[in-house]
């Protein structure tokens, strides 16, 4: 009898343990990142995942804590990293390293993300405001949320000449090229520009410039799962 009530006491607490774990980690997402260009990228996922390369065809599975904010994944460009993984990208470099810390050199097309927010929703867009590199789609792909967004134009094809990044890797944003608040809107106080207005004709779900709010943000349940596609 004292041996079963020994053993009970062990194992009560750790059922404890065990539920408690599971509700705690009930909202987090799972995020696929597979890459449909005929070409490789090296995918970045902060603060969440760090980096990877990613072959025509591969895809990069994400387990992202619940309540995560201020994230953002996008591809990176022109690649080459040694085995310690130092290197430089054409487009999307953060600092020099394969597993990234910090936000990419613009121009790059951004998927961004804050799970488990307000009134218990996800929200997330596609972002254009620090340009243009790979075309791309993010959809959820659970919960019954069904309304995904992408940005698939021939962008770095069209872009304005006063954009166009070096080599023709990318289409970058007013704010990289004129540095002025009227592109970058540091004051807070900003509208559409002439250039904002190009992105937008082209990805009309996409944000453009930092207030482009009202058009450009998405949400789904908490709990949901997300796939993004680089050229879907």
């Amino acid at each position: 009898m004292k041996m079963g009530i020994f053993k009970s006491m062990f194992i009560f607490p750790f059922f404890l343990i065990a539920h408690f774990l599971l509700f705690t980690n009930s909202d987090a997402a799972i995020f696929d990142v597979r890459n449909n260009c005929p070409y490789t990228v090296w995918a970045a996922s902060v603060p969440v995942g760090g980096g990877r390369q990613l072959d025509s065809g591969q895809t990069w599975t994400i387990d992202v804590p619940a309540g995560t904010k201020g994230a953002r994944i996008w591809a990176r460009t022109g690649c080459n990293f040694d085995g310690s993984g130092h290197g430089k990208c054409e487009t999307g470099d953060c600092n020099g390293l394969l597993q990234c810390h910090a936000f990419g050199v613009p121009p790059n097309s951004l998927a961004e993300y804050a799970l488990n927010q307000f009134n218990n929703l996800d929200f997330f867009d596609i972002s254009l405001v620090d340009g243009f590199n790979v075309p791309m789609d993010f959809s959820p792909t659970s919960n019954g949320c069904t309304r995904g967004i992408r940005c698939t134009a021939d962008i770095n094809g069209q872009c304005p000449n006063e954009l166009r990044a070096s080599g023709g890797h990318g289409c970058n944003n007013p704010c990289t090229v004129f540095k002025t608040d009227n592109y970058c809107c540091n004051s807070g106080n900003c509208g559409p520009t002439e250039f904002s207005k190009y992105f937008k004709d082209k990805c009309p779900d996409a944000y453009s410039y930092p207030k482009d709010d009202q058009t450009s943000t998405f949400t789904c349940p908490t709990g949901t799962n997300y796939r993004v596609v680089f050229c879907p």
